[in-house]
């Protein structure tokens, strides 16, 4: 990443790694394309997508993105999410492997449907 920290998430796009880009790019436009109303912001240095509490992140790595939703989201699609690198709430995609976009575009479908029927003001 460049020296001077990004203030937007195509700032933080073009500091990538330039393999890491086009991932980047794609997984910024499905998830723009899920919640269009949703806040785009650099938390933390990472893309945060917030509407106002935290929908998911994704964050550019040397070899891999990482696509981060709330907590619990991945439970309804673990089936799916067998074939993919994950830990408890990430998301590992290799630069090098295809981009699951359909499985990506479902994930961040539930966590708005999810945070949308959230009572509480908090963030997370």
């Amino acid at each position: 990443m460049a020296s001077n920290p990004p203030t937007t998430i195509a700032e933080y796009i073009q500091a990538a790694p330039a393999e890491g880009q086009p991932h980047l790019r794609r997984v910024h436009a499905i998830l723009k394309s899920v919640a269009p109303q949703a806040q785009e912001a650099i938390k933390w240095g990472t893309p945060f997508f917030v509407e106002p509490r935290f929908l998911f992140a994704f964050s550019a790595h040397k070899a891999h993105l990482s696509f981060v939703p709330i907590e619990g989201a991945f439970e309804p699609f673990r089936k799916e999410l067998e074939k993919h690198k994950t830990t408890k709430g990430t998301l590992r995609i290799p630069y090098d492997d295809p981009m699951p976009e359909e499985l990506i575009c479902k994930i961040a479908e539930h966590c708005l449907r999810t945070v949308s029927a959230r009572k509480s003001d908090a963030f997370w």
